[in-house]
C-alpha cells in the first residue's frame, strides 16, 4: 500500500543543508536555488508548504561555549541567525516565481512580520510558502521543537525532516553497518527502542498530536516531491 500524499506540509532542515559544500561561506547559493526549484515543484503540485530552518551554518552553540557567552544569549543568537537563513530561503524562492513570507516568533522591525497562526495559515491557503524562523522565540528549545510546535498549530499533515541519512535506523549507519533501517516505525516502537527521531519535546508533540513525521535524506531533493506524491521515500514515524 503507497503512503498517502499529504497536502499540506512543514519541511524541517538543517542550516547546515544551506551551506552545503561551500567551506568559506555560510551559503550555496547553487543549493539555496535548486531547492527553492524543488519547493516550487511542489506548490506547484498543489500543496501547501511551510519551512523552519536552523542557524547552524552560522551560529552554533560550540561557538558560544569557546566565546564563554551564557545560554541564554547564545541562544538567542542562534534564533537569530534563523531569521537571516529564512530571509535568504523567501529571497531564493520569490526568484522561482514563488511567493513566501517569513514569519518570526519575534517581530524585527520593518525587516520581518510577527508569526500569528492567522495570518500563516491564511498565507498557506493562498498558495504562498511561509517560512518560520526566530524558533519558539524562548531559549532551551531546538528548531526541532518549533517545527513541531508550527505544524501541529497550521494543522500540517506531516512533518517532513530532511538529514544526511536515508531514514531511521536502529543505530548510527555509519558506525554500525549492520543498523537495521526502518521504512516505517510507530512512535510507540521510537520510544521503547531509544531511537533519536527528533528531539524530546518535538517527538512529544508530533506523538500527542498524531502528526506523522517523515525523516528522509534530503542530499536528493527531488525526494521532497516523491514523499509528497506517496512514494516510500525515507521512514514515516506514525
Amino acid at each position: 500500500m503507497s503512503r498517502p500524499a499529504f497536502r499540506r506540509i512543514l519541511l524541517k532542515l538543517s542550516g547546515e543543508m544551506l551551506k552545503g559544500e561551500n567551506r568559506d561561506g555560510v551559503f550555496d547559493i547553487s543549493l539555496c536555488k535548486n531547492l527553492a526549484a524543488k519547493i516550487k515543484e511542489v506548490t506547484d503540485a498543489g500543496v501547501q508548504v511551510a519551512l523552519v530552518i536552523g542557524g547552524g551554518n552560522i551560529f552554533r552553540g560550540g561557538v558560544a561555549e569557546e566565546l564563554g557567552i551564557e545560554r541564554v544569549r547564545a541562544d538567542h543568537v542562534g534564533m537569530m541567525a534563523t531569521v537571516m537563513n529564512a530571509m535568504v530561503m523567501e529571497m531564493a524562492l520569490e526568484k522561482q516565481g514563488v511567493e513566501a513570507e517569513a514569519l518570526s516568533a519575534v517581530a524585527i522591525g520593518n525587516v520581518v512580520r510577527a508569526y500569528s497562526h492567522k495570518r500563516a495559515v491564511e498565507n498557506m491557503e493562498k498558495g504562498r510558502v511561509v517560512i518560520f524562523c526566530y524558533g519558539t522565540g524562548n531559549p532551551y528549545f531546538t528548531t526541532d521543537t518549533a517545527a513541531a510546535l508550527r505544524a501541529v498549530e497550521i494543522g500540517a499533515d506531516a512533518l517532513l525532516k530532511g538529514t544526511k541519512v536515508k531514514g531511521v535506523y536502529s543505530a548510527d549507519p555509519k558506525k554500525d553497518p549492520q543498523a537495521q533501517f526502518f521504512p516505517e516505525i510507530s512512535f510507540k516502537d521510537v520510544l521503547a527502542r531509544g531511537l533519536k527521531v527528533m528531539d524530546q519535546t518535538a517527538f512529544a508533540l508530533c506523538s500527542e498530536n498524531n502528526l506523522p513525521i517523515v525523516v528522509f535524506d534530503l542530499g536528493d531533493l527531488d525526494n521532497i516531491l516523491k514523499i509528497i506524491r506517496g512514494e516510500e521515500i525515507g521512514t514515516l514515524v506514525s
